[in-house]
This record gives C-alpha cells, sequence and structure tokens, in this order.
C-alpha cells in the first residue's frame, strides 16, 4: 500500500512539474491577470507604400492599399489580455488628406495549433472616427490567440481588409 501512496505522489509531482513548465513556456497561460501586461509597445508605424502596394507582397496575409500612406505618429499598445490602444495623428495619402471616414486595426500573432506555428490574425469589431487629417483614437478589447508571439499591429481602412500602416520603423 506505501509504495502505491509513494508512486501516486510522485505521478502527481511530475504531472504538476509538466503542467507549469507548459504555463510558462506559453506566458503562464495567457490572461496575465486581469489588467494584462504589456506584450507590445510602440511609438512608431510605418506607412504603406513601395513594393507593399497592393497584392505582390502581403503582411501576415493582408495586402498593401494600392495608394500609397504617410504617417506623422502613431503609439500604442497591446496587453496580453487584448486591450488595444493607438493614438494615430496624420494617417494621409500623398495629397496631405485621409479619404476613409473610419481606421480598424488588426493584431497578427504567431501562435501554436499542435505542433505548428500558424498565423492569427484578429481585427477589431468596428471601426474608429477619423477625419480627413488622418487622425484617429482606437481603443478596443480583442481576443487574442494564446500564446500571441510576434505580434504586429496594422491600420486598416473602416471598409476593406487592406492595410495602411504597420508596427514597424
Amino acid at each position: 500500500m506505501r509504495r502505491w501512496i509513494a508512486f501516486a505522489a510522485v505521478l502527481a509531482l511530475a504531472l504538476g512539474f509538466a503542467a507549469s513548465r507548459t504555463a510558462a513556456q506559453y506566458g503562464g497561460g495567457g490572461m496575465g491577470g486581469s489588467k494584462g501586461s504589456v506584450i507590445l509597445s510602440f511609438k512608431t508605424m510605418y506607412g504603406v507604400n513601395g513594393p507593399f502596394l497592393g497584392t505582390g507582397n502581403p503582411v501576415r496575409g493582408v495586402n498593401g492599399d494600392l495608394d500609397p500612406w504617410f504617417l506623422k505618429s502613431a503609439k500604442g499598445t497591446l496587453t496580453s489580455n487584448g486591450k488595444l490602444s493607438i493614438d494615430v495623428k496624420g494617417l494621409v495619402l500623398p495629397s496631405g488628406t485621409n479619404d476613409s471616414t473610419e481606421f480598424r486595426a488588426l493584431v497578427s500573432c504567431l501562435t501554436v495549433d499542435g505542433a505548428n506555428v500558424v498565423e492569427s490574425n484578429v481585427t477589431t469589431p468596428q471601426g474608429f472616427p477619423a477625419n480627413t487629417k488622418g487622425n484617429s483614437k482606437i481603443k478596443a478589447q480583442l481576443t487574442l490567440p494564446q500564446p500571441c508571439l510576434a505580434p504586429i499591429v496594422m491600420i486598416l481602412p473602416g471598409d476593406a481588409d487592406v492595410w495602411f500602416a504597420m508596427t514597424g520603423r
């Protein structure tokens, strides 16, 4: 009987270790508390242009807009629990104006599906008002895949699935 109790104790310890190791590997299971930890913070974005225009070089499965876009500034944060906040200033066409009445945001993550690494894109469920000067504030709560690795944030128009700007410089 003592052998079975000892065996059960060793097995429970081994399973507990394996579970904690898996949780640590994937960031503790995901949510990082109710507030969430910052997984991406940025102070700049890159406006679509050159080889990213159109369908020739999609990024994470998303084509660039057909027209180039220029950006004065963009800063934001993304937390592990999916809270996204972006302050966009001066996202405009070469004419100096924005012709999109709304901007949406897309978060693209690399995640795990069994033994495979896959891309997972999550878009804000609605658009956020954008003025003709290209200014907009995006605040959204998204459901991110767990884990969400190597996130990229893109700004899209309110009515099409092409990107105007993305994180990076």
